[in-house]
């Protein structure tokens, strides 16, 4: 009997050792790995095939000292600055493989699908708040052109703030969007509300009190549907989605602008490379509102792009354009990290629609800021 238990123990010493072996040669490969939140991704999934499940786990003193390792992992993904992983190298997909993982672990992680929950559903889940376009501050914007008396079709023209104001303001944005409902229609689908509220400052007109030249509004639904589907070039449709958002600056006549309208998108990536066009409807057009031709200048759609460079540097852009009438405008950003998650941009803004007051007003501007969000946003 002796010998048996003896025997037994062996085996079981063996076992482990064998297990903790296959975990360690797991682990450096994962440590080979050279992008730092794919490298924790491929920690992530290790550890968390070695563990056991225990049915009752006993808490003693030691346990409530040690480090729960996969914890710390999914901790340090969902709290890290921008955990974004693009599509990965060949000597980093060549590593994945060797731990039984291919290169589509990647895809929980890029851009699209950390912003939308296109893979997995935030652990925040409903009603919390999450980042939308970009919380930010310009406290240098220039204009090349200011719009000092406001006009549209069906509203005369007005003077928009005070004498005295300057070319060169403040431009502020509040944005955020929570989840109300996630996983609906027995799919993925999730119904997001979102918010966004954009001012332009006359801050250096102190002989006026600094007034606030303009502040658009503009709450809207989102309902989105994840989706793989394989483009040319290497690309990748990510999610398709549709809304329904509202616009206004909250003036009143002759300075009310507003407008309503109903849209559909789609989110697509090339590796580095992240596309979402919009296409929309307007909803409450007629001839005697605020803002009758406002389709001519804003377009029936926009394209949203970014790029992701080294060092957490970033280009984006979006693009509007009225092909029957020519007009629309080119917005580019430029970021680049600070500290944590404080990044600095410079915005350049060239033709129609900085924002509703000027809407039919074609401008040039330049500024420089900051924001406190991730480097994809807007």
């Amino acid at each position: 009997m002796l010998r048996i238990r003896i025997l037994a123990a062996a085996l079981v010493a063996i076992g482990s050792q064998a297990a903790w072996a296959s975990e360690a040669s797991a682990m450096l490969k994962c440590a080979n790995i050279a992008d730092n939140t794919l490298r924790l991704a491929c920690f992530d999934k290790v550890v968390g095939a070695q563990l056991p499940t225990l049915a009752e786990p006993i808490e003693t003193e030691a346990q409530a000292k040690s480090v729960d390792v996969e914890k710390t992992v999914k901790a340090k993904l969902e709290n890290s600055d921008a955990p974004i992983v693009f599509a990965p190298s060949a000597k980093d997909l060549a590593q994945l493989e060797e731990v039984g993982l291919d290169g589509s672990i990647t895809d929980s992680y890029s851009p699209l699908s950390m912003a939308w929950d296109l893979d997995r559903n935030n652990e925040a889940g409903t009603f919390s708040v999450r980042e939308h376009h970009a919380l930010s501050l310009m406290p240098l914007w220039y204009n090349s052109k200011r719009n000092d008396t406001p006009q549209s079709p069906t509203r005369e023209a007005a003077q928009a703030s005070t004498d005295g104001d300057k070319n060169v303001e403040a431009r502020m944005q509040i944005s955020f969007k929570s989840k109300l409902a996630e996983d609906l229609f027995s799919s993925r689908a999730d119904l997001w509300f979102g918010y966004t509220q954009v001012s332009h400052w006359q801050v250096y007109n102190q002989g006026n009190s600094a007034p606030f030249r303009n502040t658009d509004y503009e709450p809207e639904l989102i309902l989105t549907q994840p989706v793989k589907m394989d483009l040319p070039w290497g690309g990748k449709l990510r999610m398709v989605g549709t809304g329904l958002v509202h616009q206004s600056n909250g003036r009143t006549e002759p300075l009310s602008r507003s407008w309503n309208r109903a849209y559909v998108m789609a989110g697509m990536e090339w590796g580095k490379l992240t596309v979402v066009p919009r296409a929309w409807l307007r909803l409450d057009s007629d001839s005697k509102d605020d803002n009758p031709d406002i389709d001519d200048y804003m377009g029936y759609g926009d394209l949203y792009a970014s790029y992701q460079l080294n060092n957490k540097q970033s280009l984006a852009g979006l693009f509007r354009l009225n092909p029957a009438t020519g007009k629309g405008a080119v917005q580019l950003d430029y970021t680049f990290p600070i500290k944590d998650k404080l990044k600095g941009y410079v915005r350049y803004f060239d033709g129609y629609g900085m924002n509703l007051l000027d809407y039919n007003h074609y401008n040039r501007s330049i500024g420089f800021g900051i924001k406190l969000t991730d480097w994809h946003s807007l």
